[in-house]
Parts: C-alpha cells; sequence; structure tokens
C-alpha cells in the first residue's frame, strides 16, 4: 500500500480507522483519501485497507 507517497506493508487487512491509531494519527485531525476518493469520517471504521491502495492523509493543524 502507499501512503502519502511512501511503501508500506500492510500485516493484516485493517480498516481506515485502526490503520490510523495504530500509526499514530488523531482520526479526528485528519482527512483520508483512498484511491483518489475522499473517505468521510464516518466510513473510517469500515472503509477496509488493503496492499493495492493509494491513500493520502493530511493533518489539520492550528496556529496563528
Amino acid at each position: 500500500m502507499i501512503v502519502n507517497g511512501k511503501e508500506i506493508v500492510l500485516q493484516k487487512e485493517s480498516s481506515i480507522m485502526e490503520f490510523l491509531e495504530k500509526e499514530g494519527y488523531d482520526p479526528t485531525k485528519v482527512a483520508v483519501e483512498k484511491n483518489g476518493i475522499i473517505v468521510p469520517k464516518i466510513k473510517f471504521e469500515t472503509e477496509t485497507l488493503s496492499d493495492i491502495d493509494k491513500m493520502e492523509i493530511v493533518c489539520f493543524v492550528g496556529g496563528g
């Protein structure tokens, strides 16, 4: 699987939510695009990932 341009080997099929938590992302502060389609947060727990997927994760950062 490709995440933000880097190849990652999945140990097992998992949901987007499982992947985000495992990799240390806060699911409430990211936007996810899977294979060119933005995934709504409501689908993070049900949308599965496989080795052929391409995913982009964008983190929101506050500041001023």
